[in-house]
């Protein structure tokens, strides 16, 4: 009989798993899943402590629910990516595995080390099946008409939703009970050697079924105001399905369905669109992280801002971390991701231009913070935005283009209610001064427990405007 082994990575469900789907297709093979925690790599990555315990907690609903369809889930702790490797291959001869399933990762780190193990498996006679999963459509396969990458965000779109409206990709069904299901799960999955910080899991609750259910109410009851209502952090109008597709407990196959069964008529029109659009910006990410791997190792997109003279001011940078600017929508958006591991799409653009365009921080130093932080973290999607608000990407903001942290927290949070529910400290500013609290507070004589702000705004723009045009110049 033969032996099929799932090497569980990013893809931690049974619903439309590609690789879990190919292993089972053998009603006689024997299925085994491995996930190997690789906790020095993790830290190499920055994998935020509240990602690691989210994994913890998906891993351990995913080993039932395989057990469940007669499938153990062996689980094995190493440092990095090369112990992975030979663990790989040890446990292939232990189990007399014949064939190996996985789904595709794209940074760069992660395809040499799948290229090791299909080089030492191959050696085995181990034959190795790698799938494009976690992608509606597969890196390289939508270009332009001199076939390379779009380097606009636009024209890709477009090609993209064509692509779609031609034919969709199929999801995969979750495999059946297998001869013998149930079976016992096995030793409970250990705690990784790697910090855990406990996450909201009424914001986020664990496992496929919690995933499912989110997607399912926003499809029904909030996709159809997303346009409206998506840029305003005090609404609860976003989807809030990035960690489950980081981790891949939920894939984009299964958002696309869900989200065209309510709305038949999403990829052509309305506020369904411009969801499936924030699809798109994650597959553009991928695609691009692909055409170009620098992108994996910090480096600009644009060539010449590597000459930008970015500011060393850990005073600065701290005051960032912590919420502690006094701009209120910077903080309160700050204060968030440090309590949530997560922060509003629009905020998170916010916080990313005043660290880069007011305080003239190295976008790399934010890119690594919210890596830190992030429940729902992903290289490309954090590079991509990082890198679009710092105008060193592609299809980046121009760099004159500098948002004025007040004038955005007066449009988006206009009576400074998402602001007072992450600053208690200024409950008793009026609406029409929570945007610059400290005015109101000189001109009525209050004490506020709140900094004054680090920088000046006009200031800081035209110093980063002349960094930048300076490092322009001399490319």
């Amino acid at each position: 009989m033969s032996t099929h082994l799932v090497w569980l990575r990013n893809d931690l469900r049974i619903n439309d798993n590609s690789a879990l789907a190919a292993a089972c297709r053998d009603n006689q093979a024997e299925v085994l899943a491995l996930f190997i925690a690789t906790p020095g790599q993790w830290q190499q990555h920055s994998m935020a402590p509240k990602q690691a315990a989210f994994i913890h907690q998906n891993l351990c609903l995913l080993q039932q629910s395989l057990a469940e369809r007669g499938i153990k889930l062996h689980f094995h702790q190493c440092d990095d990516f090369a112990a992975s490797v030979d663990y790989l291959a040890t446990f292939c001869q232990e189990y007399k595995v014949d064939a190996l399933f996985y789904n595709y990762q794209y940074e760069i780190n992660e395809r040499q080390r799948d290229a090791a193990v299909e080089k030492q498996l191959d050696q085995q006679g181990v034959v190795c099946q790698g799938f494009d999963d976690s992608l509606l459509l597969p890196p390289g396969s939508v270009q332009t008409g001199s076939n390379s990458m779009f380097k606009v965000f636009t024209p890709f779109s477009k090609a993209f939703i064509r692509r779609l409206q031609q034919g969709l990709p199929e999801c995969h069904h979750a495999p059946k009970a297998r001869a013998g299901a149930p079976v016992a799960a096995g030793k409970k999955i250990a705690a990784f050697d790697y910090p855990v910080e406990e996450f909201d899991e009424t914001w986020f609750p664990a496992g496929e079924e919690a995933a499912l259910k989110q997607l399912r109410q926003f499809a029904q009851q909030r996709v159809e105001k997303y346009d409206q209502q998506r840029d305003i952090p005090a609404i609860d109008g976003t989807s809030r399905l990035s960690p489950y597709l980081a981790i891949g407990v939920l894939s984009p196959r299964q958002c696309l369905h869900r989200i065209l069964k309510e709305h038949p008529q999403a990829l052509n029109n309305g506020s369904a669109l411009v969801w499936l659009n924030e699809l798109v910006w994650r597959e553009f990410y991928r695609h691009l992280m692909v055409a170009f791997p620098a992108l994996c190792k910090h480096q600009p997109f644009v060539d010449w801002t590597r000459n930008v003279s970015w500011q060393q001011n850990e005073q600065h940078l701290t005051a960032w971390q912590q919420g502690k600017t006094g701009y209120p929508i910077v903080d309160a958006a700050m204060r968030q991701l440090n309590t949530l591991g997560w922060m509003h799409n629009r905020l998170r653009m916010i916080t990313a231009s005043f660290l880069v365009k007011d305080l003239l921080i190295d976008w790399r130093e934010g890119e690594r913070y919210f890596m830190q932080q992030l429940i729902d973290g992903d290289l490309a999607a954090n590079n991509g935005g990082w890198q679009w608000a710092a105008s060193t990407g592609t299809d980046a903001a121009p760099y004159f283009r500098i948002f004025n942290p007040t004038t955005q927290g007066e449009r988006f949070d206009k009576q400074g209610e998402f602001i007072r529910r992450w600053l208690p400290e200024l409950q008793d500013v009026p609406d029409s001064a929570i945007h610059q609290p400290h005015a109101w507070a000189e001109k009525n004589n209050k004490k506020l427990d709140y900094p004054a702000p680090i920088v000046e705004h006009k200031a800081a723009r035209k110093k980063t405007l002349d960094a930048f045009e300076r490092a322009r110049s001399a490319a």
